[in-house]
């Protein structure tokens, strides 16, 4: 095999598939993987790395399918669309307008192969729109799984688009009811008295407020779930997908036992007939002259109560499904923390606590 010449310097063939540039001493490779011909610097001018870094070219090489080289960008992208169809609507309807967006606007087009696509183009379609952190996030999240599927299937080894962080997103301090302001929202649902869903509703906001479950877990809630004995409340957290249980709270017991009352308390009956009170809810909120709370509204309400009345953060994680041993609630809640810390501060004196007994042989010594 003749060696490439150059006006600069001469490749020198060393050993199999491996040459060294004179010039500079860097070394390359040339070899051939299913009938196409590669050649690429090995970015090194020591021997032995040079050797190891052929040897990991060719195990990568060989991992990709070159009957699927020509496939392009165009056509991933349809076979991605019929792969999301079991997801919610909003969700299929998100990601094909996304699509629509990479076939019709990709920089030099849709038509491109795969293994032509540089992290370049990826960067220059981003810079085409206009949009906040979270679009853009949602966007390169979309492309990432579009080309992770050409890595899964060996179309190519790495995604150009592997690169791109999403941007960091601020964590707004949403706005909580106080509890004082909860129960003045269930008090004027439940002071409706044409309204033919009023007390249901009522029942309802007043649970998640009492309870710090979300509207999810209250509407699935059956009576069989509710154990007395033990006094727990077996629930499913339906973001996370995972069951756990609360305490029946002191505070929720008196609103549950006059539910059963009414009810019976069939086991397989559902607590609540229905599955939201957001009518009720905004239209308490509008007389009232209070902002637009929602379901979730009233469980920040439990949490952030929970956390002033001075309860372990980690137990109320639990409480709520986590299993983050309480850093989601440090995190989302920052803005009480503050005031509990000042709190618990004092208790921090010189003195014995008052909870510390001690015994006679100490008192001797």
């Amino acid at each position: 095999m003749k060696e490439p010449k150059s006006a600069v310097g001469a490749f020198q063939k060393v050993g199999e598939c491996l040459y060294r540039y004179s010039s500079n001493g860097v070394y390359y490779a040339r070899i051939k993987s299913g009938g196409k011909e590669i050649r690429r610097s090995l970015e090194t001018t020591d021997p032995a790395l040079a050797r190891r870094n052929l040897r990991k070219l060719r195990s990568e090489q060989s991992q990709i399918d070159r009957s699927k080289s020509r496939l392009t960008l165009r056509e991933l992208c349809d076979t991605y669309l019929k792969t999301i169809q079991h997801q919610k609507p909003k969700t299929i309807e998100r990601k094909t307008y996304i699509v629509r967006r990479i076939k019709e606007e990709w920089p030099g087009g849709a038509a491109i192969q795969l293994g032509k696509i540089k992290p370049s183009d990826v960067q220059l379609w981003l810079a085409r729109y206009n949009f906040g952190p979270v679009s853009r996030n949602v966007h390169l999240a979309c492309v990432k799984e579009i080309l992770n599927m050409a890595i899964a299937d060996g179309v190519i080894l790495y995604s150009p688009a592997a690169s791109f962080k999403a941007m960091k997103l601020e964590k707004p301090i949403r706005k909580t009811p106080t509890f004082d302001e909860f129960k003045a929202i269930v008090a004027d649902i439940r002071a409706q008295r044409f309204s033919a869903d009023a007390q249901e509703s009522a029942n309802f906001v007043e649970f998640i407020g009492l309870a710090g479950l979300g509207q999810a877990e209250a509407s699935a809630l059956h009576w069989r779930d509710i154990n007395w004995e033990s006094g727990q409340i077996i629930t499913f957290r339906h973001k996370t997908k995972s069951g756990f249980a609360i305490p029946l709270f002191p505070q929720l017991r008196p609103l549950l036992e006059k539910l059963k009352e009414k009810s019976g308390g069939s086991p397989n009956e559902r607590v609540f007939p229905i599955n939201n009170a957001r009518k009720a809810i905004a239209s308490a909120c509008r007389r009232l002259g209070l902002p637009a709370f929602t379901h979730r509204s009233f469980r920040r309400t439990f949490v952030t109560r929970a956390i002033e009345l001075g309860v372990d953060v980690k137990v109320i994680a639990e409480w709520q499904g986590h299993k983050d041993g309480g850093k989601l609630i440090l995190e989302t809640y920052s803005h009480v923390n503050p005031v509990h810390s000042q709190r618990m501060a004092q208790l921090m004196t010189d003195g014995e606590p008052d909870n510390v007994i001690v015994l006679a042989r100490e008192r001797q010594q």
